[in-house]
């Protein structure tokens, strides 16, 4: 349970109340240098909602014995399908260069793009502090001011910077309510409890779209030009033929341009809806895969 309350020297004072549960399962199979690993967990306001230690020890165990085996694909420019569980990995890149503090810097590669259009038509990202059961729910930000919905990203067009009051002077914008801060470090913007418009297919649909290609279940490291949006990240995961899984691979790294990237996913209908940041699966064109 975390009490939080905040008095600034504005003269507000309010607190809030919220409870946590978390319950994580790392399983691993294999020996030596075909080991591979996997995990499963959740977090939740309300112990109701956390599945059973036995469900989260399952998946996590399926996960990694799916991984066994797991080898290098070819080198190639490859589709590639980001799976939910790190889809919001994607998005978040966008959100950084959103990001007031990064803009005002200069530092962003989305720095002259408000008002152009960053994700496929149809698709927006809303951030929305008052969803009850959600971790990062809250009234109020780190500066005092009461949060509300809005859109970062309405029907793929860049509609605002995520803005604290300094980086929102800095700008000469008005503040979006979204302001963080720790006991020891003053105030700095952070976008929390976002969703992307879902799509209307299911994962395997997806796929089955694709055909050949890389579907992604982790993210090892990252790479990323802030000024140029030049991406390359580690990745594990499984290839894909004809649709299907095929085999388990790793050690590869994922390459292309955030800009393109981006204006280009394809969403499936498969998000968390208790997560902080409600992404579903996304599937990505013409990345280049370098494996074996």
């Amino acid at each position: 349970r975390h009490n939080i309350h905040l008095s600034a020297s504005n003269g507000f004072s309010g607190g809030y109340e919220r409870t946590s549960r978390s319950l994580f399962c790392i399983a691993i199979t294999g020996s030596g240098t075909g080991m591979e690993r996997d995990y499963y967990g959740e977090s939740r306001s309300h112990q109701s909602d956390l599945a059973s230690p036995e469900e989260i020890g399952r998946i996590a165990g399926q996960r990694a014995v799916d991984r066994a085996g797991a080898r290098r694909p070819k080198t190639g420019a490859y589709p590639v399908i980001y799976d939910e569980r790190v889809a919001a990995d994607l998005i978040g890149h966008l959100l950084t260069a959103a990001n007031g503090a990064s803009v005002a810097r200069g530092s962003s590669w989305l720095r002259d793009a408000l008002g152009d259009q960053v994700l496929p038509k149809g698709l927006s990202i809303i951030e929305d502090p008052t969803r009850r059961r959600v971790a990062g729910s809250r009234p109020f930000d780190a500066e005092g001011l009461a949060t509300r919905r809005r859109a970062i990203v309405d029907d793929g067009m860049l509609t605002g910077w995520t803005l604290d009051l300094a980086t929102a002077r800095q700008l000469g914008m008005s503040s979006t309510a979204s302001a963080a801060r720790g006991t020891s470090s003053p105030p700095s913007p952070r976008s929390g409890n976002i969703a992307l418009t879902q799509g209307s297919r299911s994962r395997a649909e997806l796929l089955a779209e694709m055909g050949t290609g890389l579907l992604v279940t982790s993210m090892i490291g990252s790479s990323i030009n802030a000024n140029t949006g030049d991406y390359s990240r580690g990745a594990s995961g499984f290839w894909v033929e004809n649709g299907e899984l095929a085999y388990p691979v790793n050690e590869i790294t994922l390459a292309g341009n955030l800009r393109d990237m981006l204006r280009g996913i394809v969403p499936a209908n498969d998000a968390r809806q208790h997560l902080s940041r409600v992404v579903p699966s996304l599937l990505v064109e013409g990345l280049t895969l370098a494996g074996d």
